[in-house]
């Protein structure tokens, strides 16, 4: 076998692996319950599939036009997964909570600002003051877990 037969016969297998993980992707998109696995199944079997096939593609070309997909393979394995966590971070601050195995009831939601700061006692907790966050600006807002003290925050 010459190595032209190799190279195409490798590409050929990248190609076809990456279509599968792709299709396996797919599926856990149209199958599983709820957002975050769903999205797991999009982020982990779609990415690997799109760099497999890109890997064919760059076997394939044997020019350098491979070195551009290349590239493109590994700025997909290392966006991918970051972009699947920020997704799900925003998913998990918009109330949406994962669907729990076993017919547990979802755990109750956090409080907006978190649990209350470490050294706070009971009194010095009760005298914090915290506006409604709906009469608030987004500039106005603490950060999470952060609570105001009573001569803290914007004058209005």
């Amino acid at each position: 076998m010459t190595m032209v037969t190799v190279l195409s016969w490798t590409a050929s297998a990248l190609i076809l692996a990456g279509a599968l993980f792709s299709l396996v992707g797919a599926l856990g998109v149209l199958r599983l319950p709820d957002c975050y696995t769903r999205m797991h199944a999009a982020g982990k079997a779609g990415a690997l599939g799109a760099a497999l096939i890109l890997a064919g593609v760059a076997t394939a070309l044997r020019s350098p036009l491979s070195w551009e997909a290349l590239f493109a393979m590994i700025l997909l394995l290392a966006t991918a997964p970051l972009a699947a966590h920020l997704i799900a971070r925003a998913a998990y601050r918009a109330g949406f909570r994962p669907r729990l195995g076993g017919g547990e009831p979802p755990p109750s939601p956090a409080p907006p600002h978190g649990p209350p700061a470490r050294g706070l006692g009971a009194a010095e907790e009760a005298e914090s003051v915290e506006e409604p966050l709906d009469r608030q600006t987004p500039a106005e807002q603490p950060p999470v877990g952060v609570k105001r003290s009573p001569g803290e925050g914007p004058s209005r």
